[in-house]
């Protein structure tokens, strides 16, 4: 049905990357949940009221809160759609991000209520009246959500979006609960055990157990978590697949929301190269990265010393000794500044997260290190970097 009306509705629907395709899949996928979910919990009011079954009246208030987060599904994607302005320059796409972790509450608080029910039909238990035709409506109901979970993971993987993302865990834990509820009128009929309280409680498990990890996943962008591996490779293959750059470090990635990446880095080029050129090679690898990865681009150009072999043999020295002193810790930006009476060494050292010594530890050791290079010769000017990728 999605392919279909996909077909139908969205143009060029296979440019996953345009924000207006993205815009476009996210208001078809949330219209498409609020009509099924609400169809289904309709049924299942019916089925529940009928059966006399706490698990199935549940589950379908459980389909009247997916309907609720389709709808904030909807307005999220029409928010993150907004064009910047002044009050928002990098545009309203994290409202996606937001969208999800208010569909993980919406989890999370359902896990709450069916588990608080199920314990008090536990505690005062109800008979359950087994009939086909509320057996029939939690098997559909079955194969609904499980086309919806489908549908979902895979829309959103291919538009990023971790609001889909979450919508997609919901459907899957819902598949569960309705089948936790199906269970228990087959085990009343065939055993004459009323087990429908117990199944809601394990179903209320498995629910916040979706939220949970839904709410963790979709935290995480706005958290600041790190880039992408595959997106990081293509921004360093694309920059150092220019001549006139001999290095890349510094790289960061601000994301603003899916599609909408910032990405700032410092490219080494030759110092004596002239300068105008290296310019305009840089100004076209910004031009690149935007047309091709649909990112913001801003590059500072670092010149580097790259046919000074007394230059380049020290900075290998330097860089050996700080691999000897923490085999995770690299070196970048090497100048060497000689004077009368001393060398200054300035360089960057980039310390890992895990690092347990304090920068000023750090600095104060590679600084001992270097002056005991050659005869106390050496001053290390040094400047501490974290990654952020």
């Amino acid at each position: 049905m999605i392919n279909l009306l996909s077909k139908l509705f969205i143009k060029n629907r296979d440019n996953y990357s345009d924000p207006a395709v993205r815009d476009a899949y996210g208001t078809l996928c949330g219209a498409i949940g609020v009509f099924l979910n609400t169809l289904l919990a309709a049924a299942k009011l019916f089925a529940g009221a009928w059966s006399g079954s706490i698990a199935v009246t549940a589950d379908a208030l459980n389909n009247l809160s997916d309907a609720g987060s389709s709808v904030v599904t909807l307005v999220s994607f029409k928010i993150a759609s907004k064009k910047p302005d002044g009050g928002h320059p990098f545009g309203h796409g994290r409202m996606e991000y937001i969208c999800g972790l208010v569909v993980s509450m919406i989890i999370l608080f359902m896990g709450f209520e069916l588990a608080r029910s199920s314990i008090e039909k536990i505690v005062s238990p109800a008979e359950v009246e087994f009939n086909f035709a509320a057996v029939a409506i939690l098997v559909v109901s079955i194969l609904v959500k499980l086309y919806m979970a489908v549908y979902n993971r895979n829309i959103g993987k291919r538009i990023n979006s971790t609001a889909m993302a979450a919508t997609s865990i919901d459907s899957l834990s819902d598949c569960i609960a309705t089948f936790a509820a199906l269970l228990s009128m087959i085990v009343s009929r065939l055993f004459s055990v009323n087990i429908d309280g117990y199944a809601g409680l394990v179903v209320s498990g498995f629910i916040f157990y979706a939220g949970i990890r839904s709410a963790i996943e979709t935290a995480a962008p706005l958290l600041g978590q790190a880039p992408d591996g595959a997106f990081v490779t293509s921004v360093h293959d694309i920059v150092m697949s220019y001549d006139g750059v001999v290095g890349i470090h510094d790289l960061i990635v601000h994301d603003y929301g899916p599609g909408r990446r910032m990405v700032s880095l410092h490219a080494e080029v030759p110092q004596d190269a002239d300068i105008m050129a290296s310019h305009d090679l840089i100004d076209n690898i910004e031009r690149r990265l935007v047309q091709e990865l649909r990112c913001h681009a801003v590059i500072h150009m670092d010149p580097v010393a790259v046919d000074d072999d007394n230059v380049k043999a020290l900075k290998a020295r330097v860089a050996q000794a700080v691999t000897q002193y923490d085999p995770a810790m690299s070196i970048h930006d090497f100048r060497v500044v000689a004077g009368p009476t001393h060398t200054n060494l300035i360089f960057d050292v980039v310390v890992p997260h895990g690092c347990k010594s304090a920068d000023a530890q750090v600095e104060s050791d590679i600084a001992r290190i270097v002056r005991a290079l050659d005869g106390h010769e050496y001053y290390a000017v040094i400047q501490i970097d974290r990654p952020f990728i």
